[in-house]
């Protein structure tokens, strides 16, 4: 509860009464959050969630057990620590408890959990969530979902079906569905957010644990998140074969992604392709984005001046950049690629600034 003495910073009791209640509103949500992370912390240790676990896997076949371990950590230890999730919220405005919207979250399915972050967001900002999850990760943000109720029941979270009305909109999915959400939700404020991928850029100077970090930014989630690091930038004199030895000896991902990789690797052979063959991955100098999760492209630089000028011309296709170099606003360590914070935005839209302005 806020302390009587700022009463005295308000016009009358009712705008006094009104803050009071902004405060205790945000409080709340946020206790509820903070107790989530607490109970993610035992995830896949009990019956139920085991279960959750097993049919997210059988709901998605390119899921593995160790990815939603993996993306459930992630956010237990990144978005849900009190520390960090206070210091982040408290540097945005107050919503007025009078002005709540209704927020529809049309959440995709390419890794486990892609959509939490958007659905904190909304909760946070004091909207209503109307949630529309991928049919691919279903029964991970109804889990969720339902673990939040079970702290506060009244949590407005609401399915939705495509009909309800909307104030605003958060939707991500492919190239080709970002335009029909486009299309479909004209007219309204909105975040839409299409096909991603994520770059390394490397000096050379790279010891063997820093290439192993770089395979985690890589590999997980069978390479199919934004997040996931699918081109490198390396010096001209980059020796290739070491960096394709060290990166093989991580382990193989799904086998979905090894037929992937045996298909790729048989159409390239008969295209006359150049490549490198990493065991279970494809490695090619060119300077395209690849067009296989398997696939890793590979474009050399001459001189650091160059690398800010590369990525700043592709800027609309990425996501992050994986660096120890100064090279990028969204640069991160090696070995975070998969661990984005509170403030890695996608897009590098700052979603709680758009859910204010509604």
């Amino acid at each position: 509860m806020v302390c009587g003495k700022y009463r005295y910073f308000f016009r009358n009791d009712k705008d006094f009464r009104n803050f009071v209640a902004m405060i205790d509103s945000r409080e709340k949500r946020i206790e509820t959050f903070v107790r989530l992370g607490v109970q993610l912390a035992s995830f896949g240790q009990d019956a139920v969630s085991g279960w959750v676990v097993a049919e997210a896997c059988r709901e998605n076949a390119w899921f593995t057990p160790s990815d939603v371990f993996r993306a459930v950590e992630a956010i237990r230890s990144e978005m849900l620590g009190e520390e960090n999730l206070r210091r982040w919220i408290s540097s945005y405005p107050l919503l007025p408890v009078t002005r709540p919207r209704n927020v529809g979250l049309i959440a995709a399915g390419n890794i486990p959990l892609v959509g939490f972050f958007d659905l904190l967001c909304v909760l946070l900002s004091g909207h209503r969530c109307l949630l529309k999850p991928s049919s691919k990760d279903r029964v991970l943000m109804e889990y969720v979902v339902a673990q939040l109720r079970q702290f506060e029941p009244g949590i407005p979270v609401y399915p939705y079906m495509g009909t309800e009305p909307l104030d605003a909109v958060i939707a991500t999915g492919s190239d080709n569905t970002n335009r029909y959400f486009r299309s479909r939700y004209k007219g309204i404020p909105a975040l839409f957010r299409g096909s991603r991928a994520s770059v390394a850029v490397l000096s050379g100077e790279e010891n063997d644990a820093t290439l192993d970090l770089l395979a985690e930014d890589i590999f997980p989630y069978s390479g199919l998140g934004c997040r996931n690091v699918s081109r490198l930038l390396v010096p001209g004199e980059y020796d290739l074969a070491a960096l394709l030895g060290r990166l093989s000896e991580f382990p193989v991902p799904n086998p979905r992604y090894r037929n992937n990789y045996l298909q790729r690797r048989a159409l390239l052979a008969m295209q006359g392709e150049p490549f490198l063959d990493g065991g279970f991955f494809l490695m090619r100098e060119c300077d395209q984005w690849p067009s296989s999760v398997s696939e890793i492209t590979v474009s050399r630089y001459e001189r650091v001046e160059q690398i800010a000028e590369w990525l700043s011309s592709r800027e609309e296709r990425i996501q992050c950049v994986v660096s120890a170099l100064s090279v990028h606003s969204r640069a991160v360590p090696f070995g975070r690629a998969q661990r984005p914070s509170l403030t890695d935005y996608p897009d590098g839209a700052d979603v709680p600034v758009f859910l204010s302005e509604i």
